[in-house]
């Protein structure tokens, strides 16, 4: 679903999953929609405009008379197309086409943020949108049975639109569809017809265990799943066999399973990833020359059948390209019970890894040192080899308020969760772990029902219940005010209020509520009582962060009465630490970093940044930002000796990018450094060496989350430094 709207010289267009798009024109007008466009999407309009502005993207342009397509160069040369009837593909947040006749250039702008289409007269063009996410096309129901379950994993891969190695770009891979329990097997017609035959199969024992482990891969591979009875394979070894080429992978029985199925995925999407840009969709990425340091023909293999082609990835040790994989963005810890299985289709869109859950206790004082450890990280200046702490006073406990009021705080009982690989970490089991996004079935599909909500704009309420806590108020309502400028977001602020008062807010339609005050055992203290999240008949919250005491189980219950994720604590929290957790986590939410990471950067500037945690779909993001993948630079001094400090401008600095997303896995970046002429997978960290002014000039030209001599910044305001 696409939604627009036409303001002074801007077209905003939003979808179902908040992403936002704006395209400027001066004197642009649309003059109607439903024009014919030859490309899939959801939503065409025709404007006449002398000059389109798009926010960064990948561009190429299809002459409709030729199959070669002319591509903007990622360094900045601008493309001059001669008169003919054209398709431009721009890869913006929302999938954008252009169908005009005649000359045109398109070109970046100075500073790389934008992409500019002009024309040398008024011209009329048909541009049409589509949306990168997309609804489950239809439900599967399953008994509870393996068997069956094995069956329904083959068909969720239906949702592909492509067998080729172009299933790595995120536009390409539809939401599975869904599962539901029932008494019997019921695959519709629709699903069954456009489930693949890939001539992959994957033969795996009769228990839940192993084929929740192996589902991802049977999903990316499109594979046949085949449950085999008990004794067949001996010690109940899975198998992977292509079945044209008379070619058989055993695979490690559980629990080594999770550790074969883990790199032959990481592998083979990486792979692709690299083989893709044979295809029509290629871009210059710096991780292109592994292909011919491990003899593989790109051209071939994007050609050849997925059988052909996984049969060759095979046959790579992976040794040989371990230390060039990037980072897997997800990873979820999943009961492998058939009250689960609803889940399966959301983390596969997701494209997680999915692992058994395994937790320990916590000793002694091992969550104050896991904090701190998290807090020094990368605090270290290389300058002076010194640790450095958060800005501003107060990260001695000693020096804080407790936000605690005299009342009872919920307490946790927290475990200590054994970790694989991945960037984020989401858990749906029993027990209370650190260091993930505690979820619930609940959760997923509660996003689904947001994502049919039709709004004109994204409401931020903001409660603050305690007068004395008005520091964090204040800034975060700012911040969010500051952003309204730029994004149609309504923001309204509320105080004292009373229960009755605060069940409406949750019970009517916002989109995020950002909670300041005190929350106990009896729930929400309000001036007159306390309100519990269990006594709301729905809650119709899209996100939340409850900024208070020991709001774990209130924000439980808030996801289960209809919310999507939210922020929340385990105990007691300082004051002056709330307010550091508060505004960061405020300013990353509506820049379109997900719940879970703005969560995980706001912390890490407290000591005590274990007691925050995430609940529901830590993955799902409030606001686009002006870049698909949020991303965030690291800073660091070079140490050049006296001399150099001396001389500021010769003064250089190592600087590396982090870009990733959980929501469109197989994305890449395109550092805009001075020098550099490379895209970057996402995961993939990207690093340079810069001199002050040209960390200046990046900072001016970028809006990013910025980690500099041990704290977070964005960008927007860390540049001055830099410029003196």
């Amino acid at each position: 679903m696409i939604e627009w709207a036409v303001r002074e010289n801007t077209l905003r267009v939003t979808d179902a999953d908040n992403a936002e798009l704006a395209v400027r024109g001066d004197d642009l007008v649309v003059d109607g929609t439903d024009a014919d466009i030859s490309r899939p999407v959801d939503e065409t309009l025709v404007v006449t405009a002398d000059e389109l502005r798009f926010p960064h993207a990948v561009v190429y342009a299809f002459p409709l008379e030729s199959t070669e397509p002319y591509e903007l160069d990622p360094s900045g040369e601008p493309l001059s197309l001669p008169p003919d009837e054209y398709v431009v593909d721009v890869d913006t947040e929302i999938k954008t086409y252009l169908r005009f006749s005649g000359r045109a250039t398109i070109e970046k702008t100075d500073d790389f943020e934008s992409i500019v289409v002009s024309f040398p007269e008024r011209t009329r063009v048909v541009v049409g949108f589509r949306s990168h996410h997309e609804l489950p096309a239809g439900t599967i129901t399953v008994p509870d049975s393996p068997d069956a379950v094995a069956t329904a994993l083959t068909h969720l891969s239906s949702s592909h639109k492509t067998t080729s190695p172009d299933r790595t770009y995120p536009t390409l891979r539809g939401h599975p569809p869904l599962l539901e329990p029932g008494d019997a097997l019921e695959i519709p017609d629709s699903i069954r017809n456009d489930s693949p035959d890939s001539g992959i199969e994957l033969q795996v024992p009769s228990d839940y265990e192993t084929l929740y482990v192996v589902a991802p891969l049977a999903y990316y591979l499109q594979a046949t799943v085949r449950t085999v009875p008990a004794g067949q394979f001996g010690p109940s070894r899975p198998r992977l066999r292509l079945t044209g080429m008379a070619i058989e992978e055993r695979l490690a029985a559980m629990p080594d399973l999770e550790r074969d199925v883990e790199r032959l995925l990481r592998k083979a999407f990486f792979l692709d990833c690299l083989v893709r840009n044979a295809g029509p969709y290629g871009t210059d990425l710096a991780e292109l020359s592994l292909l011919e340091a491990l003899g593989l023909d790109s051209d071939a293999l994007y050609e050849a059948s997925p059988q052909e082609r996984l049969a060759a990835y095979l046959e790579v040790p992976y040794a040989a390209i371990e230390h060039r994989l990037p980072d897997w963005h997800l990873s979820t810890y999943v009961a492998p019970e058939y009250d689960r299985l609803e889940t399966l289709p959301f983390l596969l869109d997701r494209m997680s890894l999915i692992y058994r859950p395994r937790t320990s206790e916590l000793e002694g004082r091992e969550l104050v040192e896991r904090s701190l450890e998290d807090f020094y990280r990368g605090g270290r200046d290389r300058a002076t080899g010194s640790h450095l702490s958060a800005r501003g006073d107060g990260d001695c406990p000693s020096e804080n308020l407790d936000r605690a009021s005299a009342g009872q705080v919920a307490s946790v009982d927290i475990v200590k969760p054994e970790l694989r690989h991945g960037r984020v970490h989401g858990w749906l089991a029993d027990g209370v772990p650190i260091d993930v996004f505690n979820s619930a079935t609940e959760a997923y599909y509660n996003r689904l029902e947001y994502l049919e909500r039709t709004s004109d704009s994204t409401s931020i309420c903001v409660v603050l219940n305690d007068p004395e806590m008005a520091g964090e108020h204040d800034d975060v309502a700012e911040i969010y005010r500051r952003r309204s400028e730029e994004l149609p977001i309504e923001v309204t602020v509320e105080e004292s209020l009373g229960t009755a008062e605060l069940a409406r807010v949750f019970e009517d339609e916002h989109d995020f509520v950002h909670y300041i005050g005190h929350c106990e055992t009896d729930g929400f203290r309000c001036p007159d009582g306390y309100l519990s999240a269990s006594s709301l008949d729905r809650c119709n919250v899209q996100t939340f962060f409850l900024n208070a005491c020991g709001s774990f189980y209130e924000g439980t219950t808030l996801v289960e009465k209809g919310s999507v994720a939210g922020a929340v604590t385990f105990t007691k929290v300082l004051n002056d630490h709330a307010i550091k957790v508060g505004s960061t986590f405020a300013k990353l939410l509506v820049h379109g970093f997900s719940i879970e990471r703005a969560m995980r950067l706001a912390r890490s500037r407290i000591m005590m940044g274990k007691d925050y945690t995430v609940v529901g779909d830590g993955t799902h993001s409030l606001t686009q930002g002006e870049h698909r993948q949020p991303t965030t630079i690291t800073i660091e001094h070079l140490d050049n000796g006296a001399e150099h400090r001396r001389q500021s401008a010769t003064e250089k600095y190592l600087v590396t990018f982090d870009c990733y997303s959980t929501r469109v896995t197989g994305s890449y970046y395109f550092p805009h450094t001075e020098t550099n002429e490379y895209a970057y997978l996402c995961g993939s960290e990207s690093s340079f060496t810069l001199s002050k002014p040209e960390v200046a000039t990046l900072l001016k030209e970028t809006e990013a989350s910025v980690i500099y001599n041990g704290d977070i910044y964005w960008s927007g305001e860390l540049w001055p430094q830099f410029d003196r």
